[in-house]
């Protein structure tokens, strides 16, 4: 795949918004949470991963450009559909005090990262010049970052020693 322009300023505004989110969760967000129980550290993560309905916008006609891959499209839209499910599945388990929410929670945390991971890759693999994300590109620069810090918070609270039941 050729780099262009379009890639250079992507990658630059990507890299600026990772950077400020994974500062305003270390300074800001970790302290908040990380000594909390997890119906109260994790239910606003989880509720601001109910807002990733953004992929479904890339199946949008007029939201995005006619030559934004379906093979990027697609999946993408699907994957953060699942992970919205997900989410919504391991709130109402959190906050109902369910036996396996936390299994829950690890679940949407590993699913959701994977298809984060698959998105990023699928940029490459399948050449969306980021152009033809149309007006959908503030998600893909402003959000995507957003909900990779969001699954970093939830692994390291998950993963935190000493951590309550």
């Amino acid at each position: 795949m050729q780099i262009t322009p379009n890639h250079i300023h992507f990658f630059i505004a990507y890299a600026v918004a990772f950077a400020a989110f994974a500062l305003i969760a270390k300074w800001y967000v970790w302290p908040a949470l990380a000594d909390r129980d997890p119906k109260t550290a994790l239910t606003p993560l989880l509720l601001y991963a109910c807002l990733r309905v953004n992929g479904l916008m890339f199946l949008t006609p007029g939201l995005v450009s006619p030559a934004l891959p379906k093979a990027f499209a697609v999946p993408v839209a699907v994957g953060d559909a699942s992970a919205v499910a997900l989410a919504l599945v391991a709130l109402a388990a959190l906050r109902y005090g369910l036996s396996w929410a936390i299994a829950s929670v690890w679940l949407f945390n590993v699913v959701g990262f994977a298809d984060l991971v698959y998105a990023n890759v699928s940029t490459f693999k399948d050449h969306v010049d980021p152009a033809s994300l149309a007006v959908t590109y503030y998600l893909a620069v402003l959000n995507v970052p957003a909900m990779v810090v969001v699954h970093v918070v939830i692994f390291a609270y998950l993963l935190r020693p000493g951590r309550r039941a």
